[in-house]
């Protein structure tokens, strides 16, 4: 049955697979009404409309697009806020990682990150941030950042470089909008099973889970836990924070053997 998140309204975006799906449902499954974006319209459909079969009730709707474009990102908090009357969460997940050593980084290549993980990020933010100051909501904004912006990870000095930004972004936010009610929080997941990393190695869960010191690599589920928790009530008086979501393994940061 919905909970204490019934009658709030989210956004997550890149959320058409892996830990942005997992947020999704996550907040469906509380009772939120969440818009489920994703570059990919077909992929953001039909992964609202398994959320929707899962819960029985339209929680979710799908909306596709890239979040690197601020125009579209302005436009689709304006469109939640006409159809539902406010914004309560919005969860800036979207994001890629392009592996290259430094030395081999193409200008295309790091614009791209930049574009996606940090520029869209901030522009998405600064949009609830305005929607959520207007409507005088108490609101909860989320980045998806990473160990991988803690710790020096090879072969992912731009995505690093991105990720770290959102977690000073996250401090700066807290203490420059602190007085309007919302909280600005970030969450950095370790190695995590999905889709895509399923693909950087034969035995990626395995590999990790020999050097995290819970000797088991995150699920998505994990990180949506982390998520729902700095949304809710509960950590009304948590902001300005990184939630580090890695099963300790930032701890001493070992590499597999395989990378």
């Amino acid at each position: 049955m919905p909970s204490g998140f019934a009658g709030k309204v989210a956004l997550v975006t890149g959320a058409g697979v892996g830990i942005g799906f997992a947020i999704c449902r996550a907040l469906a499954l509380e009772g939120a009404l969440v818009t489920l974006n994703d570059i990919d319209l077909a992929l953001a459909q039909q992964a609202a409309e398994k959320i929707n079969a899962e819960i029985g009730e339209q929680r979710v709707q799908a909306h596709g697009g890239d979040t690197a474009d601020v125009p579209m990102i302005r436009a689709l908090v304006a469109d939640i806020v006409e159809q539902h009357g406010k914004i309560d969460i919005c969860i800036a997940n979207a994001g890629i990682s392009l592996f290259s050593t430094f030395l081999n980084f193409e200008p295309e290549s790091f614009d791209k990150v930049i574009a996606v993980n940090l520029r869209g990020s901030f522009f998405l933010a600064q949009a609830a941030a305005r929607a959520m100051i207007e409507k005088q909501t108490n609101g909860r904004i989320i980045f998806m950042s990473s160990v991988a912006g803690t710790q020096a990870v090879p072969g992912l000095s731009a995505y690093g470089a991105t990720k770290a930004g959102l977690q000073l972004l996250t401090r700066t936010l807290s203490l420059e909008l602190g007085s309007h009610g919302i909280t600005f929080n970030a969450v950095a997941p370790g190695a995590t099973v999905t889709e895509r990393t399923r693909l950087e190695t034969a035995n990626y869960e395995q590999d990790w889970a020999a050097v995290i010191p819970t000797h088991r690599a995150g699920t998505p589920e994990d990180v949506a836990a982390a998520v729902l928790f700095l949304c809710s009530e509960a950590a009304r008086q948590i902001t300005g924070h990184t939630l580090m979501v890695d099963g300790g393994w930032s701890r001493t940061s070992p590499m597999p053997p395989v990378y």
